[in-house]
C-alpha cells in the first residue's frame, strides 16, 4: 500500500458564479429584483442573464475565484451585465 502521506495538492479554489438583477423602486433607487442566483457555471450564468434582461432594469452575471469556508475570495469579473446596475462592492 502506497502512500504520499497528508499532504494534498492544494485545489484550485472554486468559482463562485452569481446573477443578479435589479429594478427600479417607486422612487427611482434600483433595488434587488431577486436574491443573487448561484450558478454551476460561467456559461449558464451567461445564459440567464440575457434571458431575462429586457424583464428588469439591469442585469449583471459575475464569477471570483472563493473559498467561503476560510473567507477568502478573489476579485470579481464581469460576465455580462446589461442596464443599469449597482456598482459592486
Amino acid at each position: 500500500m502506497s502512500s504520499t502521506g497528508n499532504i494534498l495538492p492544494q485545489p484550485k479554489m472554486p468559482k463562485l458564479i452569481v446573477v443578479a438583477a435589479f429594478n427600479r423602486d417607486d422612487e427611482g433607487d434600483l433595488k434587488p429584483a431577486f436574491d443573487p442566483r448561484q450558478m454551476q457555471s460561467e456559461d449558464a450564468a451567461r445564459r440567464l442573464a440575457k434571458t431575462i434582461e429586457s424583464e428588469h432594469a439591469g442585469v449583471i452575471a459575475w464569477s471570483r475565484e472563493a473559498n467561503p469556508a476560510i473567507g477568502e475570495y478573489g476579485e470579481p469579473t464581469v460576465l455580462y451585465q446589461a442596464g443599469e446596475v449597482p456598482d459592486m462592492e
